[in-house]
């Protein structure tokens, strides 16, 4: 079956990590003979430059008619100063809404290899395994009203936090439905001793646990569950919460792996996902080949089974990466003495040299 699948490179290192997923994703199709057609087009910062505007109708038409959308990081300080409405971020977000991608997964999973990569230590973070499912279209990030303001001579920023009930369950049943395949345990985290919307978060997350029997769900608060991450991370198997806790969370928890530039992510709810690193753009590195591919390579590893019920091709990924690790190679950002130090392609190359058939 022909898959059409759109690219979108980015800003800063994103053409370079984006580049050398698409080389692994080719690659893997051609072991497991999906035919997958790949149109690149720009969005984000390098959107604004060329047409006045971060996602253009007609890319966003193109993403909604796609099977998949590949996705680099957005954004940078060269366009920082520009009007909130027409800043790169904002395709971002629009993308999420539009797609319905109201689902965020960001699988915090050690390599064994990497143990000494973390500032933590190795007996803290050994084994963790954590699956991060974060809700993506409201709360401060979508709600109204909303803006920058003057009142009596104050300048004003206002955000408003919300959620409705549809939108809690929905995303907790997500996260029950992955933990009913891993290990039947779900931390769902808020802040309601302080917050409304928190609180019809926590009233609707127990509702849905009612509805699903053999799952277990423990409630934690925000700051509380930041302190945990680092003292004590393998309590952890599933951790639902809301799109701002998701968004500062998943990053702490990042660390857990020795490197942002190792945590992929899967954007999930409507008829075509997003696979995107959750790391930023870092145009300080850009071109420069020091970039850390494995976020965006792990990224579309997770298209596979998402998008295409092919959990086979995922594994054959991770298991090149895991291989490549073992072996020592690393990019600076995951060095260690005594490793070996690649850039960007090669690492790309690493990788690639690990996906063979099975005989």
């Amino acid at each position: 079956m022909h898959k059409n699948i759109m690219v979108l490179p980015g800003d800063g290192i994103g053409p370079e990590v984006v580049a050398e997923a698409l080389r692994v994703a080719t690659r893997v199709n051609e072991i497991f003979g999906i035919q997958m057609q790949f149109t690149e087009c720009s969005a984000g910062g390098t959107s604004i430059d060329m047409h006045g505007t971060p996602l253009k109708d007609e890319v966003l038409k193109r993403c909604l008619d796609s099977d998949a959308v590949i996705k680099g990081p957005f954004g940078g300080p060269k366009w920082d100063n520009l009007e909130i409405p027409i800043r790169p971020e904002k395709a971002i977000l629009r993308l999420r809404k539009e797609l319905d991608l109201y689902a965020n997964l960001r699988p915090v999973k050690l390599f064994s290899a990497l143990e000494k990569a973390s500032t933590l230590k190795t007996e803290v973070i050994r084994g963790v395994d954590i699956l991060i499912v974060r809700e993506l279209t409201s709360d401060l990030y979508f709600g109204e009203p909303r803006g920058i303001f003057t009142k009596d001579g104050v300048l004003t920023g206002m955000n408003t936090a919300i959620y409705r009930d549809f939108e809690v369950q929905r995303i907790v049943q997500k996260a029950f439905d992955f933990a009913r395949l891993r290990k039947k345990k779900v931390h769902s985290v808020d802040k309601s001793n302080v917050l409304e919307s928190s609180q019809v978060w926590h009233k609707i997350a127990d509702e849905t646990a009612k509805q699903n029997p053999g799952i277990e769900i423990e409630h934690m608060l925000v700051d509380n569950c930041a302190m945990q991450l680092i003292w004590n991370p393998r309590q952890f198997d599933v951790i639902v919460t809301g799109n701002m806790f998701g968004d500062i969370l998943s990053d702490e928890a990042s660390m857990l792996t020795g490197s942002l530039g190792m945590l992929p992510s899967a954007s999930i709810g409507g008829k075509t996902g997003m696979y995107e690193p959750s790391h930023g753009s870092a145009p300080s590195l850009a071109g420069q080949q020091k970039a850390n591919p494995l976020a965006t390579i792990l990224s579309v590893a997770m298209m596979y089974p998402y998008s295409f019920q092919n959990p086979e091709a995922e594994s054959m990924i991770l298991q090149a990466v895991e291989a490549v690790l073992n072996e020592g190679f690393r990019t600076p950002d995951i060095l260690e003495e005594g490793k070996k130090l690649v850039t960007t392609k090669q690492m790309g190359d690493c990788v690639l040299a690990k996906l063979v058939p099975k005989r």
